[in-house]
């Protein structure tokens, strides 16, 4: 049985960030340098990246976490609470 042909597909309207970020893409995010966010990431102030398939990414809603909680005490970073880490 042939398949069905597409119709007419058109650009999603709406423009939306990816959730999955490369390393490039997650350092723009929070508007640091590639550097600067390796270094973060390995310091703790930025979360580890996900493995999916054979690509590394950074998950945008934990960027966004992590982000906000760079001026907060210890014991209100988000990342830690998550991932168990009371402080």
């Amino acid at each position: 049985m042939p398949e069905p042909k597409a119709r007419n597909l058109r650009p999603d309207p709406i423009a939306y960030a990816p959730r999955g970020l490369s390393k490039m893409e997650a350092a723009r995010w929070i508007g640091v340098s590639v550097r600067k966010f390796e270094d973060m990431v390995s310091v703790g102030e930025m979360p580890k990246p996900k493995r999916v398939g054979s690509r590394v990414v950074w998950d945008r809603y934990l960027l966004d976490a992590a982000f906000a909680d760079l001026d907060e005490a210890p014991a209100a970073n988000l990342i830690d609470l998550a991932q168990g880490r009371h402080r």
